[in-house]
Protein backbone atom coordinates (compact mmCIF):
# COMPACT_ATOMS: atom_id res chain seq x y z
CA UNK A 1 0.00 0.00 0.00
CA UNK A 2 1.25 3.45 -0.82
CA UNK A 3 0.12 7.22 -0.28
CA UNK A 4 0.68 9.61 -2.71
CA UNK A 5 0.69 13.52 -2.01
CA UNK A 6 1.36 16.09 -4.44
CA UNK A 7 0.40 19.73 -4.51
CA UNK A 8 -0.37 20.94 -8.07
CA UNK A 9 -0.54 24.76 -7.41
CA UNK A 10 -0.18 26.64 -4.02
CA UNK A 11 -0.56 30.32 -3.11
CA UNK A 12 -2.92 33.18 -3.08
CA UNK A 13 -3.10 33.35 -6.53
CA UNK A 14 -4.81 29.49 -6.13
CA UNK A 15 -4.41 26.19 -4.61
CA UNK A 16 -5.42 22.60 -5.24
CA UNK A 17 -3.48 19.30 -3.92
CA UNK A 18 -3.78 16.08 -5.32
CA UNK A 19 -3.63 12.72 -2.97
CA UNK A 20 -4.02 8.80 -3.65
CA UNK A 21 -4.03 6.12 -1.92
CA UNK A 22 -6.05 2.53 -1.94
CA UNK A 23 -7.28 2.75 -5.78
CA UNK A 24 -8.97 6.44 -4.42
CA UNK A 25 -7.63 9.81 -5.97
CA UNK A 26 -8.86 12.81 -4.37
CA UNK A 27 -8.55 16.66 -5.05
CA UNK A 28 -8.35 19.10 -2.09
CA UNK A 29 -9.06 22.28 -3.23
CA UNK A 30 -9.82 23.76 -6.82
CA UNK A 31 -8.66 27.05 -6.60
CA UNK A 32 -7.03 27.67 -10.17
CA UNK A 33 -9.26 27.50 -13.33
CA UNK A 34 -10.03 23.93 -14.75
CA UNK A 35 -8.22 23.95 -17.43
CA UNK A 36 -4.74 24.94 -15.17
CA UNK A 37 -5.98 21.83 -12.77
CA UNK A 38 -6.68 19.24 -15.99
CA UNK A 39 -3.20 20.32 -17.15
CA UNK A 40 -1.55 20.25 -13.56
CA UNK A 41 -2.88 16.57 -13.29
CA UNK A 42 -1.71 15.73 -16.63
CA UNK A 43 1.65 16.41 -15.65
CA UNK A 44 1.48 13.95 -12.80
CA UNK A 45 -0.22 11.34 -15.29
CA UNK A 46 -3.78 11.74 -13.74
CA UNK A 47 -6.34 11.82 -15.70
CA UNK A 48 -9.24 14.72 -14.75
CA UNK A 49 -11.76 12.15 -15.57
CA UNK A 50 -10.07 9.56 -12.86
CA UNK A 51 -10.69 11.65 -9.91
CA UNK A 52 -13.19 10.35 -7.34
CA UNK A 53 -14.02 13.21 -5.62
CA UNK A 54 -12.92 16.94 -4.52
CA UNK A 55 -12.73 18.10 -0.83
CA UNK A 56 -13.25 21.83 -0.05
CA UNK A 57 -11.76 23.74 2.63
CA UNK A 58 -13.46 27.26 2.57
CA UNK A 59 -14.97 29.15 0.06
CA UNK A 60 -12.32 31.71 -0.87
CA UNK A 61 -12.10 32.43 -4.20
CA UNK A 62 -7.83 31.21 -4.45
CA UNK A 63 -9.89 27.60 -3.36
CA UNK A 64 -12.54 27.21 -5.53
CA UNK A 65 -11.82 29.23 -8.78
CA UNK A 66 -12.51 26.09 -11.01
CA UNK A 67 -15.31 24.18 -9.15
CA UNK A 68 -17.75 24.89 -11.25
CA UNK A 69 -16.25 24.18 -14.47
CA UNK A 70 -14.97 21.21 -13.76
CA UNK A 71 -18.28 20.06 -11.95
CA UNK A 72 -20.43 20.73 -14.85
CA UNK A 73 -17.69 19.44 -17.18
CA UNK A 74 -16.72 16.03 -15.38
CA UNK A 75 -19.80 15.67 -12.97
CA UNK A 76 -16.79 15.29 -10.24
CA UNK A 77 -18.58 14.83 -6.41
CA UNK A 78 -18.04 18.01 -4.18
CA UNK A 79 -18.12 17.61 -0.66
CA UNK A 80 -17.68 20.87 1.44
CA UNK A 81 -19.84 21.31 4.49
CA UNK A 82 -22.74 23.38 4.76
CA UNK A 83 -21.45 27.00 5.55
CA UNK A 84 -18.77 26.69 2.99
CA UNK A 85 -21.61 25.52 0.63
CA UNK A 86 -23.63 28.82 1.77
CA UNK A 87 -20.10 30.44 0.75
CA UNK A 88 -19.97 29.09 -2.45
CA UNK A 89 -23.04 28.80 -4.16
CA UNK A 90 -22.68 32.77 -3.38
CA UNK A 91 -20.80 33.05 -6.08
CA UNK A 92 -21.23 30.19 -8.31
CA UNK A 93 -25.06 29.33 -8.39
CA UNK A 94 -23.80 26.88 -11.71
CA UNK A 95 -22.99 23.81 -9.35
CA UNK A 96 -25.51 20.70 -10.38
CA UNK A 97 -26.63 19.53 -7.49
CA UNK A 98 -26.29 15.60 -8.66
CA UNK A 99 -22.63 16.71 -7.61
CA UNK A 100 -23.36 17.89 -4.18
CA UNK A 101 -22.15 16.07 -1.27
CA UNK A 102 -22.42 17.65 2.60
CA UNK A 103 -20.15 16.79 5.40
CA UNK A 104 -20.35 17.64 9.11
CA UNK A 105 -17.06 19.13 10.31
CA UNK A 106 -15.53 16.61 13.11
CA UNK A 107 -17.51 13.80 11.98
CA UNK A 108 -15.23 11.17 9.63
CA UNK A 109 -16.93 10.30 6.22
CA UNK A 110 -15.49 7.63 4.00
CA UNK A 111 -14.69 7.68 0.13
CA UNK A 112 -13.57 4.03 -1.05
CA UNK A 113 -11.24 3.13 1.68
CA UNK A 114 -10.10 6.51 2.64
CA UNK A 115 -11.34 8.20 6.23
CA UNK A 116 -11.80 11.63 6.13
CA UNK A 117 -11.93 13.56 8.85
CA UNK A 118 -12.55 17.11 8.64
CA UNK A 119 -11.06 19.46 11.17
CA UNK A 120 -12.48 22.64 12.38
CA UNK A 121 -9.67 25.63 11.74
CA UNK A 122 -9.01 29.27 12.58
CA UNK A 123 -9.55 31.48 9.80
CA UNK A 124 -12.00 34.18 8.27
CA UNK A 125 -13.96 32.29 6.32
CA UNK A 126 -17.76 30.81 7.06
CA UNK A 127 -17.19 27.17 8.19
CA UNK A 128 -13.05 26.72 6.75
CA UNK A 129 -11.74 23.19 7.65
CA UNK A 130 -8.63 21.09 6.97
CA UNK A 131 -8.38 17.39 6.29
CA UNK A 132 -6.72 14.51 7.31
CA UNK A 133 -7.05 11.09 5.68
CA UNK A 134 -6.11 7.66 6.61
CA UNK A 135 -6.26 4.47 4.55
CA UNK A 136 -4.93 1.20 5.41
CA UNK A 137 -2.57 2.66 8.26
CA UNK A 138 -1.20 6.29 6.06
CA UNK A 139 -1.81 9.18 7.07
CA UNK A 140 -1.92 12.82 5.84
CA UNK A 141 -2.70 15.95 6.08
CA UNK A 142 -4.08 19.79 4.76
CA UNK A 143 -3.74 22.24 7.36
CA UNK A 144 -3.69 25.81 5.57
CA UNK A 145 -5.33 28.87 6.21
CA UNK A 146 -4.88 29.25 9.81
CA UNK A 147 -4.53 32.24 11.69
CA UNK A 148 -2.50 30.56 14.94
CA UNK A 149 -1.27 27.12 16.70
CA UNK A 150 -3.95 25.82 18.51
CA UNK A 151 -4.58 22.27 19.45
CA UNK A 152 -7.51 21.10 17.97
CA UNK A 153 -6.49 21.30 14.67
CA UNK A 154 -2.70 19.88 15.51
CA UNK A 155 -4.66 17.08 17.38
CA UNK A 156 -6.28 16.72 14.60
CA UNK A 157 -3.28 16.28 12.12
CA UNK A 158 -1.27 13.99 15.01
CA UNK A 159 0.03 10.85 13.33
CA UNK A 160 0.05 12.10 9.77
CA UNK A 161 3.50 10.95 8.65
CA UNK A 162 3.08 13.81 5.67
CA UNK A 163 0.86 17.08 5.25
CA UNK A 164 0.22 20.09 3.79
CA UNK A 165 1.42 23.42 6.23
CA UNK A 166 0.78 26.43 6.06
CA UNK A 167 4.11 29.23 5.71
CA UNK A 168 2.25 32.06 4.73
CA UNK A 169 4.63 34.94 5.45
CA UNK A 170 7.22 36.44 7.17
CA UNK A 171 5.63 38.43 9.84
CA UNK A 172 9.11 41.50 9.11
CA UNK A 173 8.21 41.62 5.49
CA UNK A 174 4.49 41.94 6.37
CA UNK A 175 5.11 44.85 9.18
CA UNK A 176 7.79 46.71 5.99
CA UNK A 177 5.77 46.24 3.21
CA UNK A 178 3.30 48.35 0.98
CA UNK A 179 0.11 46.37 1.98
CA UNK A 180 -3.03 48.18 3.20
CA UNK A 181 -2.83 48.79 7.14
CA UNK A 182 -6.63 46.77 6.94
CA UNK A 183 -5.16 43.73 4.86
CA UNK A 184 -1.79 43.61 7.12
CA UNK A 185 -4.00 43.03 10.10
CA UNK A 186 -5.95 40.24 8.36
CA UNK A 187 -2.99 38.55 7.78
CA UNK A 188 -1.01 38.73 10.86
CA UNK A 189 -4.92 37.77 13.10
CA UNK A 190 -5.71 35.42 15.25
CA UNK A 191 -7.77 33.95 11.87
CA UNK A 192 -5.60 35.37 9.02
CA UNK A 193 -2.40 33.50 7.97
CA UNK A 194 0.19 31.53 9.60
CA UNK A 195 3.55 32.54 9.61
CA UNK A 196 6.92 30.92 8.94
CA UNK A 197 8.08 31.20 12.74
CA UNK A 198 4.63 29.53 13.93
CA UNK A 199 4.53 27.07 11.11
CA UNK A 200 8.45 25.89 12.13
CA UNK A 201 6.63 25.59 16.04
CA UNK A 202 4.19 23.42 15.22
CA UNK A 203 6.41 21.46 13.20
CA UNK A 204 8.47 20.52 15.55
CA UNK A 205 5.74 19.38 17.84
CA UNK A 206 4.31 17.01 15.16
CA UNK A 207 7.40 15.69 14.19
CA UNK A 208 7.31 14.45 17.47
CA UNK A 209 3.75 12.97 16.75
CA UNK A 210 5.27 11.18 13.66
CA UNK A 211 4.82 13.51 10.82
CA UNK A 212 8.11 12.50 8.57
CA UNK A 213 7.36 15.01 5.65
CA UNK A 214 6.28 18.45 4.90
CA UNK A 215 5.20 20.42 2.31
CA UNK A 216 5.35 24.27 3.20
CA UNK A 217 2.59 25.53 1.62
CA UNK A 218 0.29 28.57 0.64
CA UNK A 219 3.26 31.19 0.70
CA UNK A 220 2.50 34.57 0.22
CA UNK A 221 4.56 35.95 -3.04
CA UNK A 222 4.83 39.31 -1.84
CA UNK A 223 5.14 38.66 2.43
CA UNK A 224 7.78 35.32 2.30
CA UNK A 225 10.50 33.81 0.22
CA UNK A 226 10.54 30.21 -0.32
CA UNK A 227 14.18 30.42 0.70
CA UNK A 228 13.25 31.83 3.99
CA UNK A 229 10.26 29.52 4.88
CA UNK A 230 12.73 26.47 4.13
CA UNK A 231 15.66 27.93 6.20
CA UNK A 232 13.24 29.07 9.02
CA UNK A 233 11.88 25.87 9.55
CA UNK A 234 14.70 23.74 9.18
CA UNK A 235 16.83 25.91 11.18
CA UNK A 236 14.44 25.08 14.09
CA UNK A 237 14.21 21.64 13.04
CA UNK A 238 18.19 21.04 12.89
CA UNK A 239 18.54 22.99 16.15
CA UNK A 240 16.16 20.28 18.08
CA UNK A 241 18.21 17.87 16.59
CA UNK A 242 16.32 16.59 13.60
CA UNK A 243 18.15 15.02 10.73
CA UNK A 244 16.72 17.16 7.90
CA UNK A 245 16.03 15.23 4.53
CA UNK A 246 16.58 12.03 6.34
CA UNK A 247 14.60 11.58 9.75
CA UNK A 248 12.08 14.42 8.55
CA UNK A 249 11.69 15.71 4.72
CA UNK A 250 10.76 19.47 4.57
CA UNK A 251 10.10 20.27 0.60
CA UNK A 252 8.32 24.17 -0.64
CA UNK A 253 5.28 23.69 -2.58
CA UNK A 254 5.38 25.97 -5.77
CA UNK A 255 3.22 28.19 -6.87
CA UNK A 256 2.45 28.24 -10.24
CA UNK A 257 3.62 24.54 -11.07
CA UNK A 258 3.06 21.23 -10.34
CA UNK A 259 5.36 20.51 -6.69
CA UNK A 260 7.48 17.39 -6.18
CA UNK A 261 5.30 14.22 -5.32
CA UNK A 262 5.74 12.32 -2.37
CA UNK A 263 5.16 8.55 -1.93
CA UNK A 264 4.45 6.83 1.36
CA UNK A 265 5.03 3.33 1.73
CA UNK A 266 3.68 0.74 4.80
CA UNK A 267 5.97 0.14 7.33
CA UNK A 268 8.80 2.73 6.26
CA UNK A 269 9.55 5.72 7.99
CA UNK A 270 11.06 8.10 5.55
CA UNK A 271 8.71 9.40 3.04
CA UNK A 272 10.38 9.47 -1.02
CA UNK A 273 10.23 12.71 -2.83
CA UNK A 274 11.10 13.06 -6.45
CA UNK A 275 9.90 15.36 -9.40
Amino acid sequence: MRLTLCPLFSGSSGNSVYISCGGVRLLVDAGVSAARVEGGLREIGVDIRDIDAILVTHEHVDHVRGLGVLCRKHGLPVYANEGTWNGILQKEAGIPPRCMRTFYTGEDFYIGGVDVHPFSIPHDALEPVGFALSCQGLRCGVATDIGHIAEPWMEAVSGCQALVLEANHDVEMVQRGPYPVRLKRRILSRNGHLNNEDCAKALLELAQRGTRAVFLAHLSADNNLPELAYNTVCGALSGAGYDVGGEIRVCVARRDRVSDMLVLNCGENVAQVGD
